[in-house]
């Protein structure tokens, strides 16, 4: 019963053999190989339209390099004040923009509010030069809730930014459990709706290490190819993160691995949600479940092995919750068995 995290899934069979069938023989280095030129055609067809791709071997490092591209003097970026690159990534942001700084926006279930943005952003005037002037905005996309943004609040939120002259970027580690949830298409839930660029995250949906940037102007490839280089992010057998990917898109794995990793979060919210000692704190969009369970509940499952990660509560969530009840994330991957979820169930009533 392993819903610690879905980084603590193995990798897809279909993947680990196309990593073993790259190890074969000879490639060009340094991004260009045939296979690496291969993914990144087929990046293009995914999202239907020329885009530059950049390989890189972490998300964190992915979010970093994006935010840096545009980075300027005094440069403020807007998140939500829960978003990863906030709380999970020891300020990488902020590091490699040399000089950034991020501006946590507060908001309901892993959302920005568009009023709250707005407002904001609207704080910073352009003639003063002691509060620094805006650079980016970025969402996450799922949320760090669990949630998923709405295409029409991508759009909202884009708009915002683009008033403004700020790029929109997009922390897409869990991309294919939002897509899959939405039911949309890449281009769709990205450039269509107002994102200039993508952090696009394989690791946790079946891959081994592989991310990617993803820029919808290829005309800013240039200084990201610096950029790269500069951060260490340039692998040398580049070909191995394109042989993930190769195999993650060929015949559509990487929705099917998503549509699987949320189909056992919705199976066990619905368990939650009628358990005798468990209850949801809110409604999961993606791969991702918050519960809140009682304590002596909590302490049996793990006896029993359940892995899973004690939460901090939200306010209006902490209030509800009795002194012998503890909130939790539980996550689902590709590796996820309909019987581990059902065992889960099980012993929460």
């Amino acid at each position: 019963m392993y819903f610690a995290s879905d980084n603590w899934a193995g990798a897809h069979p279909d993947i680990a053999r196309s990593l073993t069938e790259a190890a074969d023989g000879y490639a060009r280095a340094y991004g260009t190989s045939d296979l690496d030129k291969k993914v990144e055609h087929t990046f293009n067809e995914i999202f239907e339209r020329d885009v530059a791709v950049f390989f890189v071997g972490t998300g964190t490092a992915a979010n970093s390099l994006a935010l840096a591209s545009y980075n300027r003097p005094g440069g403020q970026v807007f998140c939500h004040a829960e978003a990863h690159v906030n709380v999970d990534e020891c300020n990488a942001p902020e590091f490699f923009a040399t000089g950034s700084k991020l501006v946590p926006i507060e908001g309901p279930r892993g959302k920005m509010p568009v009023e709250a943005l707005s407002a904001a952003v609207a704080r910073f005037s352009p003639d003063n030069v002691h509060g620094g002037q805006p650079v980016a905005v970025t969402l996450t996309q799922a949320t760090e809730a669990g949630t998923v943004y709405e295409l029409d609040e991508i759009a909202a939120i884009a708009n915002v930014a683009h008033q403004k002259k700020l790029p929109l970027h997009m922390d897409g580690a869990r991309f294919a459990n939002a897509l899959a949830t939405l039911e949309t298409t890449p281009a769709e839930m990205t450039w269509k709706r107002g994102v200039d660029i993508l952090s696009f995250g394989g690791t946790k949906n079946g891959c081994w290490c592989a991310e990617a940037l993803v820029l919808f102007d290829p005309g800013r490839a240039h200084e990201m190819h610096f950029l790269r280089k500069r951060s260490a992010q340039l692998f040398s057998k580049s070909r191995f993160i394109a042989a993930q990917f190769d195999a993650y898109f060929r015949g559509g794995l990487w929705l099917e691995l998503a549509h699987h990793s949320n189909a056992m979060a919705a199976g066990l919210a619905a368990g939650i949600a009628q358990a005798k000692s468990a209850r949801l704190a809110w409604p999961t969009g993606s791969n991702e479940v918050f519960a809140i369970l009682r304590n002596a509940t909590l302490r049996t499952l793990r006896d029993k092995g359940a892995a899973l990660y004690d939460w901090p509560a939200p306010a209006e969530i902490k209030a509800t919750m009795a002194e012998d009840e503890t909130m939790v994330r539980l996550v689902t991957s590709f590796a996820t068995k309909p019987e581990d979820v059902e065992r889960f169930l099980s012993l929460c009533d």
